[in-house]
């Protein structure tokens, strides 16, 4: 990879923060499945708040990683999408996605043998 200007690094930066946060991979592991609208993935992201999942939402459109549909209709009725960028995010993951699967009970298990030995 050939060296990046300091501003670039910084957005760089920007990005892998956005991405990396508590609620982001899991909005896009879910939409991976499909649209979705805002109750399903509600439902499907375990542990988040309406709030939460709305922030997280605005600031994937924003980064152009997931696109928002609204249809003019009674009730309104609003889709979430990957976009094609989204998905290429998604296709890069699944792979990381995959390995804390495989590898839960082991992380599991060293961690309660850990915090075993530390509280001697």
């Amino acid at each position: 990879m050939d060296q990046i200007s300091e501003q670039d690094e910084c957005l760089v930066r920007d990005v892998l923060t956005r991405v990396g946060d508590k609620w982001s991979l899991s909005v896009i592991f879910q939409l991976g499945y499909g649209t979705q609208r805002f109750r399903e993935l509600h439902r499907n992201v375990a542990g988040i708040s309406e709030r939460m999942l709305t922030v997280t939402l605005r600031a994937l459109e924003r980064d152009g990683l997931v696109r928002r549909t609204a249809y003019p209709v009674v009730p309104p009725r609003v889709e979430y999408e990957l976009t094609k960028i989204g998905g290429s995010l998604l296709a890069t993951v699944s792979p990381l996605f995959a390995w804390c699967d495989d590898h839960l009970d082991d992380i599991t298990k060293s961690r309660a043998d850990y915090d075993a030995l530390v509280a001697h």
